[in-house]
């Protein structure tokens, strides 16, 4: 789950990260009072969105008086910012953050998230802030730190100096920068944090280092520990099919092909994506039922793939085991009556009775095209949406 810069910025600072103040406004006459309230002289207005590059895409704006406040926020709200990560179409500003000016002397880079590897949480910190970090990472992989830290001993003030010299802060600098750091795995591990991006992180005039910017993202699995953390869900910047998916506990994700596919299982689902594309279709999502394919969640799963108005195919791989292929081919049938199906449909089972699952579903009367395996079926679903078109 992801949370809007303000977001971000209120949950760090109450764990100690140092942030700049700042009001978050849904109207220009509370972006007006926003900034009052912060006295100036200079401040940034912020579009919220979930994405990055907002100020190249126009979103953030620095002003000099209340009257720019005002015609800043004024611009911005309601405007469909389009920026890399938000595809063309971009997405519609429904609320700014009013932020205190900050005098910046450096622009930094610092990040936290679970190496999957090792089962640790790994710090980086690089000097090129303000830019994306896999561009660095791309370009100049020697401008990036990277300091794992053992979850037997967390987070020591060793962990912090050795990043903030890495940094070439100095003096005062480097206290500030391991207060900050320390905070911010504070944070990262007590919100159940799958990834923390502070970016840019800087360093003020005055020798403070503080967040100017932040993005953290959490664990979904985790959240029913952290309730005032799922209560900052903002579905607006939600795919409403990704959400619908969710109360069924269904994991979707939108694609741009026309082949809607169905699966039981993350590198089923990677597999069957890779043939078909290999027979020169597209998949139009990535849709897993999970382990218990009852004829409910097919169900639910169909009519979230078919809300998609770009499906002109659907392929259902699923493997039979916890779950027996009759089961799930009773599910198919039951579902694909139940929503009219009005598109192709390959269906290809291997498990546990899968004899009696293919004859279920042959008997159905239902237009199922069955398939002996993977390849057969990408190949049959692909030429079943180019005679269909």
């Amino acid at each position: 789950m992801n949370i809007h810069e303000y977001q971000a910025k209120s949950l760090l600072a109450k764990y100690g990260v140092a942030v700049p103040r700042g009001g978050v406004a849904y109207t220009t006459d509370e972006a007006v009072a926003a900034a009052k309230e912060l006295g100036g002289p200079i401040w940034v207005v912020k579009a919220q969105i979930h994405a990055g590059g907002r100020g190249l895409g126009g979103g953030v704006k620095v002003v000099k008086s209340m009257e720019d406040v005002e015609k800043m926020a004024g611009e911005i709200l309601g405007m469909t910012l389009v920026t890399h990560q938000t595809g063309p179409e971009g997405k519609e500003v429904k609320r700014v953050y009013i932020e205190d000016g900050c005098d910046i002397a450096r622009e930094l880079y610092l990040g936290m998230l679970v190496d999957r590897a090792t089962n640790q949480v790994t710090v980086m910190a690089s000097t090129e802030g303000g830019m994306e970090i896999e561009v660095v990472a791309a370009n100049t992989p020697e401008k990036i730190i990277m300091q794992s830290i053992d979850p037997a001993t967390g987070m020591q003030a060793f962990h912090a100096r050795k990043l903030a010299f890495g940094l070439g802060l100095k003096g005062k600098q480097v206290g500030s920068a391991v207060k900050l750091i320390m905070a911010l795995y504070k944070a990262f591990n007590e919100t159940d944090a799958s990834m923390v991006e502070i970016n840019p992180l800087v360093v003020t005039a005055d020798d403070q280092v503080m967040a100017l910017d932040a993005k953290v993202n959490f664990d979904d699995n985790a959240l029913y520990r952290h309730k005032d953390i799922e209560e900052l869900r903002d579905e607006d910047e939600e795919d409403p099919a990704e959400l619908e998916a969710a109360k069924h506990d269904l994991n979707y994700i939108k694609l741009d092909g026309s082949i809607g596919c169905m699966v039981n299982g993350a590198g089923l689902a990677m597999s069957t994506m890779d043939i078909i594309k290999l027979h020169g279709g597209d998949p139009a999502n990535f849709l897993d039922v999970g382990g218990g394919a009852t004829k409910e969640r097919v169900t639910e799963a169909f009519k979230i793939i078919l809300s998609d108005p770009n499906v002109e195919g659907i392929l259902v791989n699923i493997f039979g085991g916890i779950m027996r292929c009759d089961v799930i081919a009773d599910g198919v049938v039951a579902a694909a009556r139940e929503v009219s199906l009005h598109v192709p449909l390959v269906v290809r089972l291997a498990g546990t009775n899968v004899e009696l699952g293919k004859q279920i579903m042959a008997d159905s009367g239902l237009p199922i095209i069955s398939a002996d395996d993977l390849d057969d079926a990408a190949e049959k679903v692909v030429k079943a949406v180019k005679e269909a078109a």
